[in-house]
């Protein structure tokens, strides 16, 4: 089953949309593009989740593409969370990526399969891109572009000026903390504030039961 989620006031498309298949028990995150794509039958329930949306239920009917339309709650109050840094994750991709222009120009990933009026025929750019050491090259180094963007995501707010507000820690203990109960990015990109808050304090409560847990054994020395 696929299709793609728009937002129903402005028509644009939504990406980061959770889509859960009830009767199936699976769920899958649509792309950039706000395209999703899910196993479901003819009868399942679709579930449409979103921060800041309504969420949205379908019946499957049939397997034609559908058009989902979430809706904004009017007047929506939202928790103050602290940014510290100044430039966002996104802004400093877009740099990135205009840094290394060609990367993300000729030498990025074309559609190995092209489908025009003449039928379908493989892509040349794609195939150079696959086969030839700069088109490796390229693509290894979005992907360490990709790395460095996702840890920049969860860096941006999970940041020291929150953290600290909220548990009180400073220094080293703030240092410590953070490093052993930093989130992952798909808990970063979904949680709502108040989530992303409240776990920042279970781990506070863990942390101080047992400040040493999760630490690295110390390095060995002398011979061996």
């Amino acid at each position: 089953m696929a299709g793609i989620v728009f937002d129903k006031d402005n028509k644009t498309r939504v990406a980061k949309v959770v889509v859960q298949n009830l009767n199936k028990g699976t769920s899958v995150y649509n792309n950039l593009n706000g395209v999703f794509t899910i196993d479901a039958e003819t009868g399942d329930v679709l579930v449409f989740t979103k921060q800041d949306y309504f969420s949205d239920t379908i019946k499957v009917e049939n397997h034609i593409p559908i058009a989902v339309y979430l809706n904004k709650p009017p007047n929506q109050l939202r928790e103050v969370i602290i940014r510290d840094t100044a430039l966002t994750p996104d802004k400093k991709l877009a740099a990135t990526k205009k840094e290394y222009s060609k990367a993300y120009g000729t030498l990025a990933n074309h559609d190995l399969i092209n489908v025009n009026g003449m039928g379908a025929g493989l892509g040349i750019d794609a195939l150079w891109n696959m086969i030839s050491r700069e088109g490796k090259d390229a693509t290894r180094l979005r992907g360490y572009v990709e790395r460095d963007y996702k840890q920049d995501v969860i860096d941006y707010r999970f940041n020291k000026t929150l953290v600290s507000k909220t548990t009180g820690l400073k220094d080293q203990k703030l240092h410590d903390f953070m490093q052993k109960y930093r989130p992952g990015y798909f808990f970063v990109l979904n949680a709502t504030d108040y989530e992303f808050i409240e776990s920042i304090k279970t781990n506070y409560r863990r942390y101080m039961r047992n400040p040493k847990a999760y630490a690295l054994a110390p390095l060995q020395t002398g011979k061996q």
